[in-house]
């Protein structure tokens, strides 16, 4: 009887001194990004990203122990370019292309040490990894600009089904007992950016087919957008009742719950498909 092979072993080392070196690199960068997690609200969910990603790449660690590691020097190339493009982008004081630099580096690091297996079998993790950087700032003004007047347009239509008075002029909403001014923190970008990022990873622990992933990632965008409306609705209804309602600790905290809220309609809206699907299956199974 043949005597069983030995499991393979996580090289620590090796991924300790590569860490290690990207880290140190990388480190600018990676403060950089760090502060921003902690200082803009719409960035928020950055602390989450390298973790989550981290977790799913150890799920998979029997899956990459298996695989025979196949250096590919095209992952010098990408290495070089991920360096170029850090220098590039410090000395250009360019946040975008400094902080994605470093999820670059890492795809050549990987795809250099490992081989085109690796790098595929890791690709939905390190595809996470740019969730945790900033969108350019003039992709940035260009969303939000119309996001705000989406979000005013929305809720200036329920208010009047409400049968509240108000006149809307742009983005600023005048009402009886105050003056609501929908401001790019009130766009909704930060919960589209966070809920989009929840969504692949929702979608990833909970669907297995391809396809139904892309529907909820796509989903995220309406359901993000009306959400959003409805907190500025709910905002304009309370402050009728309390002008001050309209900042401070409530308007922060019906953000988190009108988010709370997208979140579980996307579940919702999921569960909803799947049980359509079963549905549709058993009749035709029974046909």
């Amino acid at each position: 009887m043949a005597p069983a092979s030995p499991k393979p072993q996580i090289p620590w080392i090796a991924l300790s001194w590569f860490g290690l070196l990207i880290a140190v690199c990388s480190a600018p960068a990676l403060y950089s990004l760090a502060s921003i997690w902690a200082s803009d609200a719409d960035m928020g969910h950055g602390f989450f990203v390298p973790l989550i990603a981290a977790f799913i790449a150890w799920q998979r660690r029997d899956e990459l122990l298996a695989i025979e590691p196949k250096p590919n020097l095209w992952g010098l190339v990408v290495v070089i370019l991920g360096g170029a493009q850090l220098i590039a982008g410090t000395l250009g004081v360019e946040q975008f292309l400094t902080h994605t630099a470093v999820v670059i580096t890492l795809i050549g690091v990987i795809w250099l040490l490992r081989g085109t297996e690796t790098l595929r079998t890791l690709a939905f993790p390190l595809f996470l990894l740019f969730f945790m950087v900033p969108i350019p700032l003039i992709i940035y003004n260009k969303i939000t600009l119309p996001l705000q007047f989406i979000a005013s347009r929305m809720a200036a239509s329920a208010l009047d089904m409400l049968g509240i008075p108000v006149l809307r002029d742009g983005n600023v909403l005048e009402l009886p007992h105050q003056t609501l001014s929908v401001v790019e923190a009130c766009s909704g970008i930060r919960s589209l950016l966070s809920l989009t990022f929840l969504s692949l990873v929702y979608g990833y622990f909970f669907e297995k087919r391809i396809w139904l992933r892309v529907v909820l990632f796509a989903a995220t965008i309406p359901i993000a957008i009306v959400a959003n409306g409805s907190r500025v609705a709910f905002t304009g209804i309370m402050t009728q009742i309390k002008p001050e309602l309209a900042e401070g600790f409530f308007h922060e905290s019906t953000g988190w719950v009108i988010f709370i809220v997208a979140l579980m309609i996307l579940i919702l809206f999921h569960q909803l498909i799947v049980r359509t699907l079963n549905f549709v299956a058993a009749k035709r199974a029974h046909a």
